[in-house]
C-alpha cells in the first residue's frame, strides 16, 4: 500500500490503476480505524480491483463546540489495518491540501430533504461539510464505487441523494453496522467511553430492537412507544438527542402504506455522542 498526501500524487496513482484496466473503489474515513472500517475496505476489495482509502478529519463537518481538536488520530495503526484489509492506496491530505483557498471561501454542497432533522438539526452545517468533502473526494478519485457504513444512516442517505441529484456515475454501497459483543455499534468515539459506559450504551441497540419488534407486532402509537424507550435511556444515564422512526429511503415521517422503516437514535453518555439505527420491514405496510 502506498500513502500519498497530495491531490497530484493521488490522481497519478489512480490514473495508473485505471490505465491497467482496474475498477476503482473508494472508502472515505476520518481515521482511528476499527473493525467496522476494515469491513468497508474488505468489501471494496471484493468489488473493485484497486482500493483507495482516505483519512481526513474534516473541519467543515465539526461545529464550534464539537471534538475536532481531540478527535483521535492514529495513522500508523490505521495504515497497518488498511494493509491487512486489502487497501492499495491511502490518501492523507492536510487541511490546506483539501481547502487551498481556506474554508471560508470554499464552495459548499447542500443536500435538502434528507439532511434536515435528526443529526442535521442537532449539528447545523454538519451535512453540508460532509457533502462538500465527499464531493471533493469523488472528483479527485473518480471511483467506480464507494463504500460507506450504515451506522451513519442519515449520512449514507445524504450521499446517495447527492450522487443521484448530481448525476455522478458512482455506485454507492452501504455496509451493515459492525457491533461489539453486547450490540454497541463500533465507532471511533467509543474510545471516549469507560468499560462501564460501554456496557450501559448497549441499551441503545436493545431499545431499537424492541421498538422495531413492537411495530412489526402491530403497535402504531409511535409517540408513546418512543417515550417508553427514552425513559429507559434516561434511567440508564443517557441524555437523549433524538429517537425517531422514519421511512428508510427518504427519511420522511412515516405514513400509511410504508414498508421499509428505520428507527434512529442519538444520545449522550457523559460527553460522548452516540448514534445508532435499525432498519426493518413491514410486510403489510404501516
Amino acid at each position: 500500500m502506498n500513502t500519498v498526501k497530495s491531490v497530484r500524487e493521488l490522481r497519478a496513482a489512480v490514473a495508473q490503476a485505471r490505465a491497467e484496466g482496474k475498477q476503482i473503489g473508494l472508502v472515505p474515513t476520518m481515521g482511528n480505524l476499527h473493525a467496522g472500517h476494515a469491513a468497508l475496505v474488505e468489501k471494496a476489495a471484493q468489488r473493485a480491483d484497486f482500493v483507495v482509502a482516505s483519512i481526513f478529519v474534516n473541519p467543515l463537518q465539526f461545529g464550534p463546540s464539537e471534538d475536532l481538536d481531540k478527535y483521535p488520530r492514529s495513522l500508523l495503526a490505521d495504515q497497518e489495518r488498511l494493509v491487512e484489509a486489502g487497501c492499495h492506496l491511502l490518501f492523507t491530505p492536510d487541511v490546506d491540501e483539501m481547502y487551498p483557498q481556506g474554508m471560508q471561501q470554499q464552495t459548499l454542497i447542500s443536500v435538502p430533504g434528507v439532511s434536515e432533522g435528526l443529526c442535521g438539526a442537532s449539528r447545523p452545517g454538519h451535512f453540508a461539510g460532509v457533502a462538500t468533502v465527499v464531493t471533493k473526494l469523488f472528483n479527485m478519485v473518480q471511483p467506480d464505487l464507494a463504500i460507506f457504513g450504515q451506522k451513519d444512516f442519515q449520512q449514507l442517505a445524504v450521499i446517495r441523494t447527492l450522487v443521484r441529484d448530481l448525476n455522478m456515475p458512482i455506485q454507492i454501497i452501504g455496509e451493515p453496522t459492525v457491533r461489539d459483543g453486547n450490540g454497541l455499534a463500533l465507532s471511533s468515539r467509543n474510545g471516549y467511553l469507560s468499560d462501564e459506559q460501554r456496557s450501559t450504551a448497549s441499551i441503545l441497540y436493545r431499545s431499537l430492537q424492541q421498538i422495531a419488534a413492537a411495530i412489526q407486532a402491530g403497535r402504531r402509537d409511535l409517540a408513546s412507544l418512543l417515550d417508553e424507550a427514552q425513559r429507559q435511556h434516561a434511567a440508564a444515564g443517557l441524555r437523549g438527542d433524538y429517537l425517531e422512526v422514519r421511512e428508510a429511503e427518504t427519511l420522511r415521517a412515516v405514513s400509511r402504506g410504508d414498508h421499509e422503516l428505520v428507527v434512529l437514535v442519538a444520545a449522550y453518555l457523559g460527553n460522548t455522542r452516540l448514534i445508532d439505527n435499525l432498519t426493518f420491514t413491514l410486510g403489510d405496510g404501516y
